[in-house]
């Protein structure tokens, strides 16, 4: 999987910058156009107490005591588990990876760590172990600085109460920013963390001993400052094309009166931005799901820059989720298997017992009975007559969308009614019961995109109705 490299966005919204007062945190995961996830709950206690990553075979002895938690693993497990995102019974979020790079300087005193800790077991050893979202910080760091890594990675981490980015530069150092309550971020394969203020430890966290490393080896480029997205990361013509236009479209969707001087190649763009208005779990998906649409960098439009830019959502997208915590419910693991911009999001209520069948099922060929399956196979066959079909896709997500949003005000509404497990019931069976419909309806959408696809074959002819 070392394709994955490359790849993914991410968004962070706090609190006090959403519309409903609700954290969010949110990534698509991109490395093949087919390559299925499942969907699963592990129950608490589930996990072993020694782990051996099947990538790197970086070997952990584990707390006795896990939590539950919800995850998104690979198909097969051949070249490991990689969980990516879930959360636990303790309401701690977390999304693991969004790929970077560390400049070759940096490199050169510090080298990725062959058989350490990488994105394919990040999950698995950090979110069943803590209570909070700084207790993730801290442990995945302490991981890294000990044992660690052979990438340079982005993690995002939410509770109840905050929401932290967390990035590791070369093999061993790594820091930590808490996102301001009334603060956004968006990061797209860059190194994004700017000013570290080592004083401030409410809001950064690091390495203890990263300030004695970059003095000891003369790698600050300006010493009056500790930049660690100019000390650690890149900026070269690769970041212009591939990474820097997606965090452009972020802050002209959300901050279009901040950033009227920002182009898709401006280069040392805000990791910590404020929205022009309040954002709604709505926005985080439209941002996961953006492809540069009203502009002349749209893949799916006719000008001459259509494929300039690397787009959010893509064809590599396997799948996308946002983490939405803090909520008066129960949080919710927000799903939308395959790409984002032709997928819904399916909302998982955090405390479920199990998910349904289908989206523990799905493997290499193609199964129709798998939920990565039935998203994809709709998604191909829009493709096929873009034109056409593409406002039927848009009518089943719009009904899709408000259906979630009712069905959540109900849950809520009713929850306070159950306690214990009858409470992991309700919720299991209010998820359950949505992504069965939505499975349905893409499977109802596919079936009439296949009937009028009928009539589209190049072997046709334009027959006399009286014949």
């Amino acid at each position: 999987m070392a394709n994955k490299l490359s790849a993914c966005t991410s968004i962070l919204i706090g609190k006090e910058a959403s519309i409903d007062g609700t954290i969010m945190i949110g990534r698509n995961e991109d490395a093949k156009a087919a390559w299925p996830k499942h969907m699963v709950v592990h129950e608490h206690g589930e996990m072993p107490t020694h782990f051996v990553s099947k990538e790197t075979k970086l070997a952990l002895d584990l707390p006795a005591e896990s939590a539950r938690y919800t995850a998104t693993p690979e198909w097969t497990d051949k070249e490991g588990l990689f969980e990516e995102d879930g959360i636990n019974e303790y309401d701690v979020a977390m999304s693991a990876t969004e790929s970077a790079y560390t400049n070759e300087l940096v490199l050169g005193y510090d080298p990725l760590v062959e058989n350490g800790l990488n994105e394919e077991a990040m999950i698995t050893v950090v979110l069943p172990y803590v209570k909070t979202a700084r207790e993730g910080v801290q442990r995945l760091g302490n991981l890294i600085a000990k044992y660690g890594t052979g990438e340079t990675n982005g993690v995002l981490f939410a509770d109840n109460d905050e929401a932290w980015y967390f990035e590791s530069g070369a093999g061993h150092y790594w820091v930590a920013q808490r996102i301001p309550d009334d603060s956004y971020a968006v990061v797209a394969n860059q190194l994004a963390i700017q000013e570290i203020d080592f004083n401030d430890t409410n809001n950064f966290m690091y390495h203890p001993g990263i300030q004695e490393f970059v003095e000891k080896y003369h790698l600050n480029p300006d010493p009056t400052t500790f930049n660690f997205r100019k000390i650690f990361g890149t900026a070269d013509r690769s970041d212009a094309i591939y990474s820097e236009p997606r965090v452009w479209i972020g802050h002209q969707m959300f901050s279009p009166r901040q950033a009227t001087a920002e182009t898709p190649e401006s280069a040392d763009l805000p990791f910590i931005m404020k929205a022009d208005r309040k954002l709604s779990i709505f926005d985080a998906q439209h941002y996961l799901s953006n492809h540069y649409e009203g502009t002349e960098f749209d893949p799916l439009g006719h000008g001459k820059d259509a494929h300039k830019y690397r787009p959010i959502s893509l064809a590599k997208t396997q799948e996308s989720h946002i983490l939405q915590m803090n909520r008066p419910g129960a949080n919710i693991h927000w799903l939308a298997m395959g790409v984002a911009a032709e997928s819904t999001y399916v909302p998982f209520f955090n405390g479920i017992f199990d998910t349904p069948a289908p989206y523990k099922r799905g493997k290499l060929p193609a199964q129709l009975n798998s939920a990565y399956w039935i998203f994809k196979h709709a998604s191909v066959l829009v493709d096929s007559h873009l034109h056409d079909f593409l406002p039927l896709l848009r009518d089943v997500q719009k009904e899709r969308n408000s259906a979630a949003i009712k069905m959540i005000a109900e849950t809520d509404q009713q929850l306070p009614n159950y306690k214990g497990d009858e409470r992991a019931r309700f919720l299991t069976r209010q998820s359950e019961n949505f992504a069965t419909d939505t499975l349905n309806a893409y499977k109802k959408l596919s079936l009439e995109l296949i009937t009028k696809m009928t009539d589209y074959a190049e072997l046709n002819f334009n027959t006399d109705e009286n014949l």
